[in-house]
């Protein structure tokens, strides 16, 4: 037996990561300190928050690795959680860095919408961060719009749509003057970094004169234009006086809870900002200084970070970039902004962070009740096919009772009008794979369905030789999810009224959701495949020429030969036009 008290007589006062177990030996919190021995210690002695008393309740051990500078500890630490994931420290995934926009530094300007990614490369210049992927796609849009950009990821070897409607000049066919391509890069870059000036002037001259000759329809396109960029447009939220470029974050702690909010500062402009709010677990400074480095590994490193002075020996050398504080002027303003803007947000989001903690709690209680432990990772299963075609199967995780939407996957499964083939099918392709490529194993498997389906679980978990526990949900004869039933076909007691109840559901309409949208694509993409795939001259290419010149099937069947002429080649458009009519 672990005697903690004893093992934390040998901490050294010196710098480095501790790791935090329970009682399955399972890693639960990675920290990093100044002192190993300060820090460990203060967990086991006086009062602390509600999420770290919950944490030291569960630990029955811990082990450290002594580091030769804070540096190397920031680093390390990152580097554990990455490794094990521990419940209690906070996790960033690829998925959760912010959208950019990318503007390729080749001969045919091209923008696009990218997530960055650790140790990924890109060819262009990256604006942003945006506060969602819409936004960044509507600021693409518009510049498709406005500037005589390449539409198409890569260039074509015929001249596309684009170029018949105005709004490309050819890039594919045509040698376009390298001034030209670079006053566009450079008009592109103003109005991403918040310069529309110079184009609503160009349009508000567009649309009088529009007015002046009585051209209504153009002045109205023209006035809906101005509209949708001042809609779009990254607004001048505070002017700093200057056209420096750098960050600032800043926290706000109350009640165990702490928020956290960055500034981005763009050529002397207030252009975005980024929220966080949850419980605090240890340290305040510890807390914030691991999430900045988290936050810096998927997100692009500013020119200068500024901060708050009791932060900065928790940041200072930790990153390749300068890390500042400052006492007065406007960058102090700044911060003083950031603090004020956290403080508000816990105040307005820690009653719904309350709310939250108190449902997941309720169900993990539950759960804990039912299996004797809280699965961490559960994996649902859900088939969906028309009359035995376009058979499909879709897999749904949660982790830590969440949806983690970037571990779902989608099957595409034998035609079969039989659920128990398809659900052996999807079951044996999917735990295989775990299998083969050493993937993460669930801790929890529910089907969609009762004793026949749970048979099926069974059947090929075992023939796997693994060992997952495995429920299914049961439905009444009006279809309803209405009981849970264990793998040995005993049906689990669920008050209908509990909130575990209402988690079941919730996943099973998730998982029949996911599934549903995906035979649905399959089932238009053979609908539309019927008729366009079939016709000689036709490829990807053209199809996308067709539907966004036409819109839908119906107008494509409905158009003459000279309307299939405007996008297609003469003896295309014939055999397309004999397609059509002679399926009529």
């Amino acid at each position: 037996m672990i005697n903690i008290k004893d093992k934390l007589l040998t901490l050294p006062k010196k710098p480095g990561c501790y790791l935090m177990k329970d009682r399955d030996n399972k890693i639960i919190y990675v920290g990093k300190a100044i002192n190993l021995k300060n820090r460990v210690n203060s967990y086991f002695r006086g009062a602390h928050d509600y999420k770290t008393t919950k944490l030291v309740s569960h630990i029955a051990d811990f082990d450290y690795i002594v580091t030769k500078s804070e540096k190397e500890a920031l680093i390390l630490e990152y580097n554990l959680i990455k490794e094990y994931d521990p419940e209690y420290n906070i996790v960033f995934k690829d998925d959760k860095s912010y959208p950019y926009i990318l503007l390729s530094d080749d001969d045919a300007p091209y923008c696009s919408v990218v997530r960055l990614k650790k140790n990924s490369k890109y060819k262009g210049h990256l604006f942003g961060p945006y506060p969602d992927v819409m936004a960044a796609r509507n600021a693409v849009d518009m510049i498709n719009k406005l500037f005589m950009t390449r539409k198409c990821e890569h260039l074509k070897k015929d001249l596309c749509l684009y170029y018949h409607i105005g709004q490309c000049p050819g890039y594919c066919k045509f040698s376009i003057d390298q001034k030209e391509t670079s006053a566009i890069k450079d008009k592109i870059q103003r109005f991403l970094n918040g310069d529309v000036t110079f184009i609503t002037n160009d349009i508000k001259d567009k649309l009088n004169v529009a007015a002046r000759d009585l051209n209504y329809e153009k002045a109205i396109e023209y006035r809906d234009l101005l509209a949708d960029i001042e809609h779009i447009s990254l607004k001048q939220d505070v002017q700093i006086g200057s056209k420096e470029t750098f960050d600032v974050f800043a926290y706000a702690v109350e009640d165990g809870y702490i928020a956290i909010v960055a500034l981005f500062i763009k050529h002397g402009r207030l252009l975005n900002s980024h929220r966080y709010i949850d419980y605090l677990v240890g340290d305040v400074e510890n807390f914030v200084s691991s999430y900045i480095y988290q936050f810096y590994t998927i997100n692009p490193h500013p020119k200068c970070l500024y901060v708050a002075n009791k932060l900065l020996p928790f940041l200072n050398n930790g990153f390749d970039f300068p890390v500042k504080t400052v006492s007065k002027g406007h960058k102090r303003a700044l911060i003083k902004q950031a603090e004020e803007n956290a403080r508000t947000f816990l105040i307005q989001h820690k009653s719904i962070i309350q709310k939250s903690d108190r449902y997941y709690e309720d169900i993990a209680n539950e759960l804990q009740r039912i299996f004797h432990k809280v699965p961490k990772r559960i994996e649902l299963f859900d088939n969906s096919h028309t009359a035995g075609h376009e058979t499909v199967a879709a897999m749904v995780v949660f982790e830590n009772l969440k949806p983690a939407k970037n571990e779902y996957r989608l099957y595409k499964l034998e035609d079969s009008n039989d659920d128990l083939k398809s659900m052996h099918e999807v079951l044996y392709r999917r735990y295989f794979r775990v299998l083969k490529d050493n993937l993460k194993r669930p801790d929890l498997l529910i089907v969609d369905g009762a004793k026949t389906q749970i048979k099926i679980a069974n059947e090929v978990i075992g023939s796997l030789g693994m060992d997952i526990p495995i429920v299914g949900l049961g439905k009444d004869e009006h279809h309803n999810t209405a009981y849970l039933m264990d793998s040995k076909y005993e049906i689990i007691d669920v008050n209908k009224d509990s909130n575990l109840f209402f988690f079941l559901t919730n996943m099973q309409d998730e998982v029949h959701r996911f599934a549903i949208s995906y035979h649905r694509k399959l089932r238009a993409k053979a609908m539309t495949r019927s008729l366009l795939d079939d016709v000689e001259g036709i490829g990807d290419k053209r199809k996308t020429a067709l539907r966004r010149h036409f819109k839908t099937m119906a107008n494509i069947k409905a158009a003459s030969l000279e309307e299939l002429n405007e996008v297609l080649p003469d003896k295309v458009a014939q055999n397309l036009f004999s397609k059509i009519h002679k399926e009529d």
